[in-house]
C-alpha cells in the first residue's frame, strides 16, 4: 500500500495495489474508488484531504510482517 499526497489539489490517494484503474466511482462526497478491469479496488482518492484528516501523522497498527523474498 502506498499513500500519495498532492498538495496542489489537496488530495490523498491510497494505492492498494499497483496497476491502472479503469473506472472511478464516487462513493461519498469527495471519496472516489478506483477499480481495475476486473472490478477489484485499486485505490481511493480523498478530495480536500487536509480538511478531513490529520496529514501530519501516519500510524500503522498490527500489520503482518513482510515476507522474506528469496533471490
Amino acid at each position: 500500500m502506498k499513500l500519495h499526497y498532492y498538495p496542489e489539489t489537496d488530495s490523498l490517494y491510497i494505492e492498494l495495489q499497483p496497476g491502472p484503474g479503469v473506472e472511478a466511482r464516487e462513493i461519498a462526497s469527495g471519496l472516489v474508488v478506483d477499480l481495475d478491469a476486473s472490478g477489484r479496488v485499486v485505490g481511493f482518492d480523498i478530495d480536500h484531504a487536509s480538511k478531513h484528516l490529520d496529514l501530519s501523522k501516519v500510524e500503522t497498527v498490527d500489520l503482518p510482517p513482510a515476507e522474506a523474498k528469496t533471490a
